[in-house]
């Protein structure tokens, strides 16, 4: 039998072991402080030799990276798109971002359009009423269209590049164009009456409109306008007679298309939605760069002409995506894929009844188109005040397709709605509750601190553990990421130029007049000039 192998001796003082911060007592090396150790990142070819001192990052490394994590301090990258194409972490290329004012949405979803514009990807800002994307898609060499009571027209009838598209296609690709361009017509035609009426045409009206626009297209030459539908069905073709069931009666149709007309005189003589659908587009949305639609003018009173031309840009920037495909799987234009931001969600659904079926037919099919999209809101509260139940749970279910959530501070009272449609552990519910304190105040320069949840957020993924994030955003991001603008003003009120410094402070480095070249002239003179902050080049 072999003896018994001996313990290996181990260091001691006095018969004692050391203390996980040495030994204690005088002149023993105790600390008082164990300071971290430094950490650097690299990729397992780098490292290897590092081990055991090595330690994965746990958070996925494909995408755009947004920021650290907040646990580890781990680097974060994270896109709808790069989840879905290449890290197969998603079914569905979209995202949910939720959130209470003021505490990042816009920036984290402007940082993920910003490094997939690198990947080849073209951001689609479609409808931008603070602005918060305008500087940003201006950086990148895109297109900026503005539209409001005097600054830019859209025209809904315009069937856009599908007309030309449809020259260079043949057999049931260009019927399936052609299809798709009546179809978005006739739908924002309706959504425009359901927002003037504030509930949807009835079904009656609904197959009128769908004949008045056939018999329009056989009948204009050119790009109609809403003018030249109202002229159709003022002028009673007998298509449009057969489908109203007049029975023979000229009178009767008068009654039965009464309420039509008026509605669409309504969209024609600068109504409550003004002429912004009344005349041709101003300005047309290209394909081969990013896109911004400017809506800021609109005032936030107007709700009901906010929501409008929401859906209007909405449709339009859907049907220009959908041409862009077709041609693509045609072979006859190069593949390009497209990042959709859809913020201010709730001001649509809210604006009428039956908005909501607008909205997820819509949005339905991004998988199938090759479309990233993102949607923003502030709460689930807002999804959820609609006063149709089934307009409730189509809006539930805009959170629920998404492939992910991203939550940023939100109210206690928020939990239960959330936790319904994205399950989360009391920990995490805590954490997204905490980022949504209220700033504490600074007595040293006597003004508000940064609020504590600002740019931190959570990120979902159906049932996993969710990745607590925090965006920090570099110096150049800063100067086109600014939502304060309108308060960076003197005390006799002349806009200021503002460079912002690394670590994100602020320096007033001269003031703008109306003859700097960097001003823009304003659009009417009651309208207040603010100028764009950050350093001229």
């Amino acid at each position: 039998m072999s003896q018994k192998q001996k313990k290996p001796v181990e260091p001691t003082k006095r018969g004692k072991r050391p203390m996980p911060r040495g030994w204690p007592g005088p002149g023993g090396g105790y600390s008082t402080y164990l300071q971290a150790a430094p950490e650097w990142r690299g990729t397992t070819v780098q490292v290897c030799g590092m081990w055991p001192f090595a330690a994965g990052t746990g958070s996925p490394m494909v995408g755009v990276p947004i920021g650290r994590n907040i646990l580890s301090g781990a680097t974060m990258c994270c896109d709808p798109i790069s989840w879905f194409m290449r890290a197969k972490l998603i079914s569905n290329p979209s995202m949910f971002v939720l959130g209470k004012p003021g505490l990042g949405k816009s920036t984290i979803t402007r940082r993920m359009a910003l490094g997939l514009a690198g990947y080849g990807v073209m951001p689609l800002v479609l409808g931008d009423l603070k602005p918060d994307y305008k500087d940003l898609i201006e950086a990148l060499g895109g297109q900026v269209i503005q539209l409001g009571r005097g600054r830019g027209h859209l025209n809904v009838l315009d069937p856009g590049e599908s007309r030309e598209a449809a020259l260079r296609l043949t057999g049931k690709a260009r019927e399936a164009i052609q299809a798709d361009a009546h179809g978005r017509r006739q739908t924002m035609v309706s959504a425009l009456i359901s927002i003037m009426r504030s509930q949807p045409p009835n079904d009656r009206e609904e197959t009128i409109l769908d004949e008045a626009l056939k018999v329009l297209d056989e009948r204009f030459q050119g790009t109609p306008v809403l003018r030249d539908l109202l002229q159709v069905v003022q002028d009673a073709p007998d298509r449009v007679r057969n489908v109203a069931l007049d029975r023979g009666s000229l009178d009767r149709y008068r009654q039965i298309t009464e309420g039509l007309e008026a509605s669409l005189i309504g969209l024609v003589g600068g109504g409550r939605l003004g002429e912004i659908f009344s005349e041709q587009t101003d300005n047309p949305m290209q394909l081969d760069r990013p896109v911004v639609f400017d809506v800021s003018n609109i005032d936030d009173s107007e709700t009901s002409l906010q929501a409008a031309v929401l859906l209007a840009c909405w449709s339009y920037g859907f049907g220009a995506v959908a041409v862009s495909q077709a041609l693509a799987d045609a072979g006859l234009e190069p593949r390009r894929h497209y990042f959709v931001i859809l913020d201010e969600l709730w001001r649509v659904l809210r604006a009428g009844r039956g908005l909501v079926d607008r909205v997820d037919a819509l949005t339905r099919l991004n998988r199938q188109r090759g479309v990233g999209m993102a949607m923003i809101s502030h709460t689930m509260s807002d999804l959820l005040a609609l006063e149709l139940p089934e307009d409730r749970m189509k809006a539930k279910g805009f959170v629920e397709r998404s492939g992910m959530v991203i939550c940023g501070g939100l109210p206690r009272a928020e939990m239960d709605n959330l936790t319904e449609v994205v399950p989360m552990s009391q920990e995490e519910q805590n954490m997204l509750i905490g980022w949504q304190d209220p700033p504490a105040w600074d007595p040293a320069t006597g003004q508000e601190a940064a609020p504590p949840g600002r740019g931190n957020f959570l990120v979902k993924v159906g049932g996993r553990p969710g990745i607590p994030v925090h965006v920090g955003l570099t110096s150049v991001e800063r100067e086109i990421n600014d939502t304060n603008k309108l308060w960076k003003t003197g005390e006799d009120g002349k806009p200021l130029k503002v460079e912002v410094a690394p670590d994100g402070s602020e320096a007033v480095v001269g003031e703008y007049n109306l003859d700097d070249p960097a001003m823009l002239p304003p659009p009417d003179p009651t309208t207040r000039v603010v100028a764009r902050t950050g350093v001229d080049e």
